[in-house]
């Protein structure tokens, strides 16, 4: 039997076929003891230990290691910030040399050369056409945040108040991104949300909003969009911007075409909306491409940028085109916005990502996961879609009896199962019906053929308990 090890040298049990981790019972003991107390002092909104019920001791790379003493691969990397996994060398370098060298930690909005490199870094990261007319606005340590910020700009430099998002988006929790985002069920018990959003189609090809899917779905959604534009009996005023996410994520891993992009860019700039792209997850690399939008060839307006970009640790950043910078001196601040160690780190994240080529190679390896997924799913008929770019993939899981009738139970169970033989997953999309993928970036070959090769195992035996 081949014998693996994770990142620190352990040996990975494996079941029956190479590399394949047996099922085991979850929580453990000792994970149990912690998920009670976690469970009596911790608000009811907590959410990922219901789905994933451990506590994690280790993490190193891909793995993680609970109390238990359990290793799982970890495809969910903090929800697409681990971009390096956990515990990179690099990274921990970039923070060591900072906490032993003396420098401030937290400076609010003063500059320091730790955030002067940083800064550097990410403008030369960016494609030249954007980068030669970008502002950056530090934020507060969360993505909503910077969603929150860009409201409040796009707002002042027009002068206009409502705002265009899309169906299946998500921007966040606070007030003014959850009002952008399309999940309804976050939104139910909270009244007196941002006035003036307006939702529109995002190009679903597997359910598409009208019905007919493929190219022609996506021009009659531009077609619809514009015309809401142009008719004077729309009820909507004139726009302040357009908020999107070149890939929907929590939405269901939901690429938007290239084409459908260039004409939202086209919409947009015919007509002087500011068109907002939300890279809080897709930033630096995750699509196969170092930002998202770069694929279609658009420049956007405003750029936004969490998750990756902090190393593993908080940080937020709007960048945006100088016309759209004349709001006032303290418009928005926030007292962590000058978090020393993120900068470090991220700094140390993007160099990494670019001198060992990994956007190349999540192409190669995202291509490589969609195909083994897509493999398993001509073998299970409860497999309706697969779908994504680069590492950022989702699977859509149906009722085989019921066309394409969503099937949340099925899909948690598919979770339990990948947990129990030590993979993390999450879900997301409509009724919580898609397994989605977010590996880290410096994921192998052989990783990714073995996650596929339990997720098939997964399947399998979920699949046989509701048959």
């Amino acid at each position: 039997m081949q014998q693996l090890c994770d990142d620190l040298g352990r040996v990975i049990p494996t079941g029956p076929n190479p590399g394949v981790i047996q099922g085991r019972s979850l929580p453990g003991k000792h994970s149990q003891a912690y998920l009670e107390r976690q469970g009596l002092r911790e608000s009811n909104a907590r959410s990922y230990p219901r789905r994933i019920p451990m506590a994690i001791q280790e993490a190193k790379g891909i793995f993680v290691t609970d109390v238990d003493g359990n290793v799982y691969f970890d495809c969910l990397a903090g929800a697409g910030t681990l971009a390096l996994g956990h515990n990179h060398p690099v990274v921990i370098e970039a923070m060591q040399q900072t906490l032993t060298g003396n420098y401030p930690l937290h400076t609010l909005d003063l500059t320091t050369p730790i955030k002067d490199r940083f800064v550097a870094e990410l403008f030369a990261s960016l494609p030249e056409n954007f980068a030669k007319r970008a502002k950056i606005q530090f934020c507060g340590p969360t993505g909503a945040d910077a969603v929150e910020a860009a409201l409040k700009l796009v707002k002042t430099a027009t002068g206009r108040r409502s705002i265009l998002s899309f169906s299946g988006g998500y921007h966040g929790m606070s007030h003014g991104a959850l009002s952008l985002t399309g999940n309804i069920a976050p939104k139910a018990a909270v009244t007196g949300l941002m006035a003036d959003v307006h939702f529109l189609p995002y190009p679903y090809d597997y359910r598409c909003p009208f019905g007919v899917g493929g190219k022609t779905g996506q021009q009659i959604g531009s077609r619809y969009i514009e015309y809401l534009l142009e008719d004077p009996e729309s009820g909507i005023v004139p726009p302040a911007g357009m908020i999107l996410e070149v890939v929907q994520g929590e939405g269901g891993v939901i690429p938007a075409p290239d084409a459908w992009l260039q004409e939202m860019r086209r919409i947009t700039s015919e007509r002087d909306i500011p068109l907002i792209i939300d890279e809080i997850q897709t930033g630096w690399g995750r699509t196969g491409h170092l930002y998202a939008f770069e694929r279609a060839g658009i420049t956007p307006d405003v750029l936004l940028l969490s998750k990756a970009i902090g190393g593993s640790l908080p940080l937020s950043v709007v960048l945006y085109d100088e016309k759209l910078d004349l709001w006032k001196p303290g418009a928005h601040a926030g007292t962590f916005r000058g978090n020393q160690l993120a900068m470090a780190a991220g700094t140390a994240t993007l160099n990494y990502i670019i001198e060992n080529q990994l956007v190349h190679s999540v192409q190669v390896l995202g291509d490589r996961l969609k195909q083994n997924l897509r493999a398993i799913q001509g073998q299970h008929s409860c497999i309706g879609d697969v779908r994504g770019r680069g590492l950022m993939l989702g699977v859509e899981i149906i009722n085989p009896n019921g066309g394409q009738t969503a099937y949340p139970e099925l899909a948690r169970r598919i979770q339990a199962a990948c947990l129990e033989r030590g993979l993390i997953l999450e879900l997301g999309g409509r009724f919580g019906t898609v397994v989605r993928f977010l590996p880290p970036l410096i994921i192998t070959a052989d990783q990714i053929d073995i996650i596929s090769e339990i997720f098939a195992q997964a399947v399998q035996v979920a699949e046989q308990a509701f048959a």
